[in-house]
């Protein structure tokens, strides 16, 4: 029994490892199409570098009769490949198809952004199952709900580090009501920044906060790792976690200045963002329910304390310590190292 636990921790370990060494090709690619005429369009496409000067092999390939007003202007910054040119269709671009070469190939996806005259805005993410799709008109608010609500969905569950940090909240929690108090206060406070940020009533750099994000999964495995359940982490975990949700709302909104607000729908489209982290959020921790559930029955309780639903044995909290600690130490390390170098 103890070898299958090792062997499982060995697995977990190394999978952590695989996606942080491949974070770069799996960031997304990004295509911009701002509409500055009837039938012209300024164009940016930003494809994750490897190295500085070397990028991944993707090629936006617009519709049949587009033109070049412009010669692309190519450059390597911030870990991007980047052009920038102007195109322009005689017959307009609604209703065309666009597509990504390459994407297929790759683990990465591409968020594309079309920017029409009128304020309104299409957002679509393609992945190599679908690397293309069609320019639409001016979108329904049904339209952008379901798009940001998606994207919502999409962002949290790609967000390994702030999943992490769920799962922490869940061990400290312990017990089933603790739990939904504790997540319910954490979602509170990322909401509220999350809202400020996104619209611009608050601004902060994004660089510290995504270090602090992963300081923060530090501070939590430390505590799971003390032999002390007395302390104030331990007494009052809602406190704990509504004061690190304000900082991750930070980075859900960063995410979401990526993407953009529609002019048009920027209520809708915000909101549906939201309940798709939320919904993303919730489906996760009822995952971790299920898998402890299982872990119960499988391994007799040899891994969880027979006083709390959730709570792990104090040798196996540590172990969980020790490898979420250490992943979040890299990412903060290499975090810090983005902003000062």
């Amino acid at each position: 029994m103890r070898r299958s636990v090792a062997l499982l921790g060995l697995t977990l370990a190394m999978s952590l490892l695989h996606v942080t060494a491949n974070a770069h090709e799996m960031r997304p690619a990004y295509l911009e199409l701002r509409q500055t005429g009837d039938e012209t369009y300024d164009v940016l496409w930003k494809v994750p570098a490897r190295g500085r000067s070397m990028r991944l092999g993707l090629y936006a390939r617009l519709p049949v009769g587009t033109e070049n007003l412009s010669e692309p202007r190519a450059m390597f910054a911030d870990g991007a490949y980047i052009e920038r040119w102007s195109v322009e269709h005689a017959e307009g671009l609604i209703g065309k198809t666009i597509h990504i070469d390459g994407l297929q190939s790759t683990l990465t996806d591409v968020l594309v952004r079309i920017g029409r005259l009128d304020g309104s805005t299409q957002i679509v993410r393609l992945n190599p199952a679908t690397p293309f799709f069609v320019i639409e008109a001016s979108p329904s608010t049904l339209g952008v709900a379901k798009t940001y609500f998606q994207l919502g969905v999409q962002h949290i569950w790609k967000g390994i580090d702030h999943l992490l940090f769920v799962a922490c909240l869940i061990m400290i929690a312990g017990t089933w009501k603790r739990i939904v108090i504790t997540i319910t206060g954490f979602t509170i406070a990322h909401s509220i920044t999350l809202a400020l940020a996104a619209l611009n009533v608050v601004r902060v750099p994004i660089a510290p906060v995504e270090a602090c994000i992963a300081l923060s999964i530090v501070f939590l495995a430390t505590e799971i790792g003390r032999e002390r359940r007395d302390t104030f982490t331990w007494r009052y975990p809602i406190t704990v976690s509504a004061s690190f949700g304000l900082l991750h709302g930070f980075g859900f909104a960063s995410a979401l200045g990526e993407i953009g607000l529609p002019q048009t729908e920027i209520p809708a489209a915000l909101l549906f963002f939201n309940v798709g982290v939320e919904v993303g959020q919730i489906l996760f921790v009822l995952g971790v329910i299920v898998v402890v559930q299982v872990l119960r029955r499988c391994l007799i309780d040899r891994m969880f304390s027979p006083l709390s639903s959730v709570r792990l044995q104090p040798k196996v909290a540590l172990s969980c310590a020790y490898l979420v600690g250490s992943l979040a130490a890299f990412w903060m390390i290499q975090r810090m190292h983005g902003f000062w170098g």
